[in-house]
């Protein structure tokens, strides 16, 4: 079946787009209706509990957890969820070892607020955080290698920025910080299920996201990618029994277990891992390729629109360069992403008005969006 034709079917599945224009995915993606059965059944568990629930939401999770794998071209074992980003990147910190001369961070002014929050944090265990200004430079990774010496512990960079869309070189930023002996951490939250993502090809060590944007899953579920060679050498200190070898057993915790799982915490996320499933197993059916190809065509369409509408554009417009957002500025932008809302036209405002079409949307959504936008810009110029 022709990939559009997959795509048209899947919107059928996603109850949100009858009721709104819904151009959002970059902050919410929508829910597909087959989550209503996971949470039905959730709830029969719940009301007749026993505790040998346990043994399939085990499998549950790890399977999760390894589907995530599959999707960035990773193996079995190398990814572990929890209830967000920022609780996987701030464990990740306390494996890294923070003190003598190679105990810099470095990241850029293009970061969502929880990756230099998290590494100012860790100055008082040693790490030294290095913001590259990097906003409105035509190639931003070439001012980020350029930082990167034999000081440097962590890169720590998006791959598409939130505010912007921006998406970094992460192959060139890979090679100059392992060269420097340095390691790479990504925050993929803006490119997972929008651009493709693979961690081998991209040679990161590791790599962060979450399942409620683009994967159109549970709102609190983030994951981690730790690359398999690398994840025996690390022991994080913020940890919980289920980072343990065999954690079920309720016996001693003797030892980490082996892969990703050393990074996990206490009781795991069940009911996130469930309802981010459904999401991830219709993405995975039509295909990241096929997805990009169409984010590509539809923000190409949202650039032309804005450019008719005299919009200043602040996403790169190169399609290399570009995540699944378009972000435009204009006189009382703040105030016209309100009354988009208000009128069922959803969009997100972070310093700039956000458009995200994703694989559900359509041309046609995407011209009535912009019609009412730029009906509306005009409106707040006058």
């Amino acid at each position: 079946m022709p990939a559009g034709e997959v795509m048209q079917r899947a919107r059928a599945q996603f109850p949100l787009l009858a009721e709104c224009c819904y151009l959002n995915s970059n902050s919410t993606g929508a829910v597909p209706a087959g989550v209503e059965a996971v949470l039905a059944e959730y709830a029969r568990t719940l009301f007749h509990w026993r505790d040998a629930v346990w043994e399939g939401w085990w499998r549950d999770v790890h399977a999760y957890a390894d589907e995530l794998a599959a999707f960035i071209g990773a193996p079995p074992g190398s990814v572990v969820t929890d209830c967000s980003l920022s609780s996987l990147l701030g464990r990740l910190g306390t494996s890294l070892d923070w003190r003598g001369e190679r105990r810099r961070v470095l990241t850029t002014d293009l970061e969502f607020p929880t990756t230099p929050f998290i590494w100012k944090a860790f100055a008082r265990w040693g790490a030294e955080l290095v913001v590259v200004p990097v906003a409105g430079a035509a190639r931003p990774e070439e001012l980020l290698t350029a930082a990167i010496d034999e000081r440097t512990r962590l890169v720590c960079v998006s791959h598409a920025a939130f505010a912007t869309g921006t998406l970094l070189d992460v192959r060139a930023l890979a090679r100059r910080a392992h060269a420097h002996g340095a390691l790479l951490a990504v925050d993929a939250y803006q490119s997972v299920g929008c651009v493709p993502v693979d961690v081998a090809e991209l040679d990161v060590d590791f790599l962060l996201a979450g399942a409620h944007k683009w994967l159109c899953g549970s709102i609190e579920s983030g994951f981690l990618y730790v690359r398999p060679q690398l994840a025996a050498e690390l022991e994080p200190v913020a940890t919980g029994w289920m980072a343990s070898e065999d954690p079920l057993s309720f016996g001693p915790a003797l030892g980490f277990a082996r892969g990703a799982r050393r990074f996990a915490s206490g009781t795991p996320q069940v009911l996130p891992a469930l309802i981010s499933r459904v999401g991830l197993a219709i993405l995975a059916g039509i295909g990241v390729p096929a997805i990009r190809a169409h984010s590509l065509r539809l923000t190409r369409r949202v650039l032309a629109r804005a450019d008719e509408a005299g919009l200043e554009v602040v996403t790169p417009r190169e399609p290399a360069r570009r995540g699944g957002v378009v972000a435009l500025r204009f006189p009382g932008d703040a105030a016209v992403a309100t009354e988009l809302v208000r009128r069922n036209f959803v969009c997100s405002y972070r310093g700039a008005l956000r458009v995200a079409p994703h694989f559900y949307n359509t041309d046609e959504e995407v011209d009535r969006f912009m019609d009412e936008l730029g009906t509306l810009a005009r409106a707040a110029a006058r």
